[in-house]
């Protein structure tokens, strides 16, 4: 079936947009599960009120850290800059929460506005964000390219129907076969979204 042009591009925040430097194995150490855990998803899992509180917070720590210490990923600036001069609708979904999100996009002035958190849906990889984002901008999932740096960001693209596009960093290569597409530097993005956008 071939694939709808899209209209929107909708990106990942840590890892995608900016370096937020979070240390997931050092979330773990902390909360004291082993590396590797999916942290929202166990944290589901918590009963007890007070250990759930616990971790909560040790999470919140790391992400507030992170977005104080956040940097852009080189070539991100120009490249949302030149999409939007071209008139390409913008939006972040974010496995972050609304705080950490927020002092990112003050401190980084990142230009868009249309930002979801996990306060605000069910966190990737459910579709519902991927959804709500297309809704708001009177588009079907299909017509979305979702940028992002991990498994998670692959597989809401899927879930939800639209094109995922892998920032290649270094690290993530063995991700790739999953992806729509890829590239391994934001100055090439501009030129993805408008050959997928032919005709738009």
């Amino acid at each position: 079936m071939p694939l709808m042009p899209i209209k929107a591009v909708v990106f990942d925040l840590d890892g995608t947009l900016v370096d937020s430097r979070l240390d997931f194995s050092a979330i773990c150490q902390d909360i004291g599960w082993p590396e590797g855990t999916p942290l929202l998803e166990k944290l589901t899992t918590v009963e007890c009120v007070i250990e759930k509180n616990r971790v909560e917070q040790i999470i919140r720590q790391h992400e507030l850290a992170g977005a104080e210490a956040a940097s852009w990923i080189p070539g991100v600036l120009d490249s949302l800059q030149q999409l939007q001069q071209q008139g390409w609708p913008l939006a972040i979904l974010t496995r972050n929460m609304r705080a950490a999100t927020d002092l990112v996009m003050t401190r980084l002035n990142i230009p868009i506005s249309l930002v979801l958190t996990r306060e605000d849906c069910a966190a990737k990889p459910d579709p519902a964000g991927l959804h709500l984002i297309a809704r708001q901008l009177q588009l079907s999932s299909a017509e979305i390219l979702y940028v992002g740096d991990y498994v998670f960001d692959l597989q809401v693209a899927a879930n939800a129907g639209s094109q995922s596009c892998l920032y290649l960093n270094g690290s993530n290569q063995h991700f790739a076969a999953q992806a729509d597409h890829c590239i391994h530097h934001f100055n090439q993005l501009p030129e993805l979204v408008s050959k997928l956008g032919a005709g738009r």
